[in-house]
């Protein structure tokens, strides 16, 4: 008789949890497909379809190893939330013993937790899933006023024994974040992705009958190409450190239209969803650094620090800000966002080309996401709201833990300065210098208050100038507003009419 139900979110699909060590007649493994979690944000149609499919494998794999299984799909009820699903299939059964893997999401934590006043006895045990925990986090910034990520890597470093020789970095530094900044040569060979190979098709028509409302395009159904299993993720992943690990510290902030994901290794959607471990993909790209002579050093560490240092230290910062992180605003921003965020239909090449490859592929590296989009909208004066909400839809890999904290704060500085030292801002000059963007663009990157003149590059002294009482006195901006100090009067007038103009146009741009 089953006396307990184990709950399985989509993204808690780790096949080396404890909790399938051991098959238990007396528990059931439950998954539920539901039109809230599908619909709180207007989700990419390829991270719904993904999600969606990889529990169904998920659960199929539990099932053959003998474990009892209830799965609910999004067709099967007209209840819309995950927890009037649970209890309607809990009051069916008898069930009242409800045990969860604590969920990443505040939101969804807080969603749970109301199982308690409907009379279920509710617990959370761990996703075994993260290298370190919220304590670990709490313990290391105790007492400051700003979360330097630089401290959590090296503290975690430390402790794993990743990259170190003895107490010592190997290669002599902790970071080699500068030698990461190289743009694509003009001659080079760009090493094609393994992409897999997936029928999805009969998810993705249910998706669509359940008129859940998604955005962007999935292409051939017959041919997802994102990994909708272990298995899957770690093909993509081992293919990657062959053929492509070695590029990836030169070129991980280059840019270019030539190709949608260069050389990062497309894993973060498999690894969010909990399908890889991050400690043991951090071991097997160290493994692979140690043992091939050929791959860089700034490659093996600017890959890992992006797993052990930056997803980490997110995490971190999500569970110690949150709620109060979800509303701040330092800069008072309040533009909503141009209607051509949700088509690409823009003549600037750089976002055009960026949200466009976004809508197609659920997918843009750091620097698009970064230097890119989050660039111009922190420019522009855009609600941090506004830039949440689409960020947290359009990607595949968006999660809110991981999602939010990049966006309100490493992006938009709307935490006023806990996770980023600076404002991340740039004119096109930064955007010329990483990529191809800025040929064949109808603005000019080189010219600042003529009409064709590149947006980025009045918005940027605008920003600046606007800004000033909160942001003159911080150490990193001394150069920039040096700068500025010597502009001709004139010319900075000319730099706030062509900023106030696209401001007042940027539907038009």
């Amino acid at each position: 008789m089953v006396k307990s139900f184990r709950i399985i979110l989509g993204d808690q699909l780790n096949p080396n949890h404890s909790w399938f060590k051991v098959i238990n007649s007396e528990i059931t493994y439950v998954f539920i497909e539901c039109k809230g979690e599908g619909s709180y944000a207007p989700h990419h149609i390829q991270k719904v379809v993904g999600i969606f499919y990889s529990m169904r494998q998920f659960a199929n794999t539990l099932k053959k190893q003998g474990h009892n299984v209830i799965y609910h799909k999004i067709l099967e009820s007209k209840e819309i939330e995950l927890i009037d699903i649970l209890d309607s299939i809990c009051q069916k059964k008898g069930v009242q013993n409800l045990y969860f893997q604590h969920p990443d999401e505040l939101r969804m934590l807080n969603n749970l937790k109301l199982l308690r006043t409907r009379g279920y006895h509710v617990s959370f045990s761990s996703t075994e899933h993260f290298i370190s925990t919220p304590e670990d986090f709490h313990e290391t910034f105790a007492g400051k006023k700003t979360y330097l990520m630089e401290s959590f890597y090296r503290k975690l470093r430390k402790k794993t024994g990743i990259l170190m020789q003895g107490n010592q970095p190997k290669g002599g530094k902790w970071n080699f974040d500068n030698l990461n900044r190289n743009k694509i040569p003009k001659d080079h060979l760009l090493q094609k992705p393994y992409l897999p190979s997936t029928d999805v098709t009969e998810v993705y028509q249910e998706i669509i009958k359940a008129n859940l409302p998604t955005i962007g395009s999935i292409g051939d159904s017959k041919t997802f190409f994102w990994p909708t299993n272990t298995n899957q993720a770690l093909a993509i992943f081992d293919y990657w450190l062959k053929h492509q690990f070695k590029f990836f510290g030169d070129y991980q902030d280059a840019m270019t239209v030539n190709d949608w994901s260069l050389y990062h290794s497309r894993i973060s959607f498999a690894l969010n969803t909990k399908m890889l471990d991050p400690y043991t993909i951090c071991r097997r790209a160290e493994s692979y650094f140690e043992e091939n002579e050929h791959i860089p050093i700034n490659a093996a560490e600017g890959f890992i620090r992006q797993i052990l240092g930056w997803r980490e230290y997110m995490r971190g910062i999500y569970w110690e800000r949150m709620p109060k992180f979800s509303k701040e605003n330092f800069f008072e921003h309040s533009k909503k966002l141009p209607d051509w965020f949700w088509n690409g239909e823009t003549k600037m090449k750089c976002m055009e080309h960026s949200i466009k490859q976004s809508l197609k592929y659920a997918y843009a590296h750091h620097i698009q996401r970064l230097m890119v989009i989050g660039n111009f909208s922190l420019l522009a004066g855009v609600h941090p709201d506004q830039l949440d909400f689409w960020f947290l839809g359009i990607y595949i890999d968006a999660f809110q833990w991981v999602e939010i904290t990049n966006t309100r704060g490493m992006s938009q500085y709307a935490d006023g300065g806990w996770i980023a030292t600076k404002p991340y801002v740039s004119s096109a000059n930064y955007i010329n210098k990483m990529g191809d963007y800025c040929q064949n663009c109808s603005y000019n990157y080189k010219t600042k208050t003529d009409s064709d003149s590149c947006p980025f590059n009045a918005l940027y002294w605008d920003f600046f100038d606007r800004h000033r009482k909160k942001l003159f006195n911080n150490f990193r901006l001394g150069m920039v507003y040096r700068t500025y100090e010597k502009m001709k009067d004139a010319q900075k007038e000319e730099l706030r009419e062509r900023a106030q103009y696209i401001m007042q146009n940027l539907e038009a741009l």
